[in-house]
């Protein structure tokens, strides 16, 4: 491990290339169906095989897509759109081509934001977002001598996200990633599963003296299956490449791959071995022209993107920093809380019935916000009630809300009044409550007297008590403080 003051001394350079596989119905040059986890080579056709005579057609479906995703990015839209083969000769590539794009990307440039550790927010650059389809998938089998080639995936729409060298370390990368993962999720352009390979990541890997001006070679990482294993790599090669350049050797441009057992890489490939892709247009294939109605269209349909719901959040329900990104962390519990929020004015308390009892309920369960029992209608009521005074949040968080878990049929006045749980706001019912709890207690009267404030803590838990927990805290406080102040 390289220690921290020769680390010190270099500046890590990081850019990735994030695959995402888009959630249309069928792939992207054919219309064979494009779902996960069918029976191996089931979801294939003369076209996605390649066979001679046929011929591709774009999915609208895929361009409007990638369309969305270069909005959400900022990026300048292409307008005319040309394919290219990318030729290259794998046994899961059945055409021995890929259709993708080449000095044309559907999006160009843009910025992804993310937020430093410090809180600090940077905008990460984008090189590129380009269309592509996807390749089948090789198959080794533990002891067995032959691969195995499913071709259920190959044509699968991508779009490949292409970042700039703008990255610093690996806790931005895992934090450009999330993002990229939280935006195709609340666009619903992709899963972003990356366990199944719907998304995807390679790191390009390089270090530079601090101060230099030119960047070092880079390596690229391939075969990571996770967020942490992106992490794991980076900082392996961190190291691994500081370790060579401090001992004198050269750093070798190459293809490495990912050993998750061991948090190692392994060469691949050496980019200075790799053949010549022959990009050239794809001839079976007429450009697909954008036009300003089509995009207008798409931009009508972009939902709200979670850095405008985290900035509405925070100004207009005016929420801490730290409750607007858990929120806005899922777009399922974002628009949920949301919906609350068009129902109640306590938006703080509303936040915090979600990072609280709601959030323990949906991990204790493994269950989806959109599964949650409670509607936001019976929860504004639950907030409205603890507002008005006639229920402590002790009181609706231990003996109201279990109920309303049970049943959605009962609203939580009902079951307070079935529980008699209303709170005595009443001072004249309260006062007799309070007067009895000082009478039993004159020993510790005398000492709150004489100085020990800190009982007041105790005379409430008695006066809680006595009256089944039915006492308004606020009242009892204020008759507590005028009896003992006599």
């Amino acid at each position: 491990m390289v220690s921290e003051e020769i680390k010190n001394k270099y500046q890590l350079v990081i850019g990735l290339e994030v695959h995402s596989q888009l959630l249309t119905n069928s792939k992207m040059f054919a219309s064979d169906a494009s779902e996960y986890g069918k029976a191996p080579n089931t979801q294939v056709s003369v076209i996605t095989l390649g066979h001679p005579g046929t011929l591709p057609k774009v999915n609208k479906k895929a361009i409007e897509f990638a369309i969305k995703m270069g909005l959400a990015c900022n990026c300048e839209i292409t307008r005319h759109n040309v394919f290219a083969r990318k030729n290259y000769f794998y046994p899961d590539l059945p055409k021995g081509f890929q259709i993708t794009q080449d000095k044309g990307p559907i999006c160009v440039g843009g910025t992804v934001p993310i937020k430093l550790e410090d809180g600090r927010t940077k905008e990460v650059l984008l090189n590129r977002i380009h269309l592509e389809e996807d390749a089948g998938k090789s198959i080794h089998l533990a002891g067995e001598p032959d691969t195995l080639v499913d071709f259920n995936r190959a044509g699968t729409p991508l779009i490949e996200i292409v970042s700039e060298p703008d990255l610093r370390s690996p806790e931005e990368a895992y934090a450009f990633l999330s993002e990229i993962k939280k935006l195709v999720k609340y666009l619903e352009i992709c899963d972003g599963n990356m366990e199944e390979g719907s998304l995807r990541c390679d790191a390009n890997v390089s270090v530079m003296l601090k101060g230099a001006k030119e960047y070092g070679k880079k390596v690229e990482v391939k075969n990571m299956n996770s967020f942490r294993n992106v992490f794991r790599a980076i900082e392996h090669e961190h190291n691994r490449i500081i370790e060579l350049l401090e001992a004198g050797e050269e750093v070798i441009s190459e293809t490495r791959t990912f050993d998750a057992a061991n948090g190692t890489t392994a060469s691949m490939r050496t980019k200075e071995d790799l053949n010549d892709y022959r990009y050239f247009p794809e001839p079976d294939l007429s450009p697909v022209v954008v036009s300003e109605e089509w995009l207008s269209s798409i931009k009508e349909s972009m939902p709200d993107l979670p850095r405008e719901l985290h900035q509405r959040f925070v100004e207009q329900f005016g929420l801490p920093e730290y409750d607007a990104s858990f929120l806005t962390e899922s777009k399922e519990m974002a628009l949920w809380f949301n919906e609350l929020c068009s129902k109640t004015k306590n938006y703080k308390a509303a936040s915090n019935w979600m990072m609280g009892p709601i959030k323990s309920y949906l991990n204790e369960g493994s269950v989806q916000i959109k599964d949650f029992p409670i509607s936001t209608d019976s929860l504004a009521e639950l907030i409205a009630l603890i507002d008005a005074g006639k229920v402590s949040f002790t009181v609706a968080s231990q003996k109201i809300y279990p109920e309303m878990l049970k049943s959605s049929e009962e609203n939580p006045i009902e079951i307070a009044q079935k529980l008699n749980l209303i709170q005595e706001s009443d001072e004249s019912s309260l006062l007799p409550i309070v007067e009895a709890v000082l009478a039993e207690n004159a020993g510790k009267v005398a000492e709150f007297r004489s100085g020990k404030k800190g009982l007041m803590g105790m005379f409430m838990g008695q006066v809680m008590k006595k009256s089944q927990g039915k006492a308004d805290p606020k009242v009892a406080t204020k008759l507590l403080t005028k009896l003992l102040q006599k």
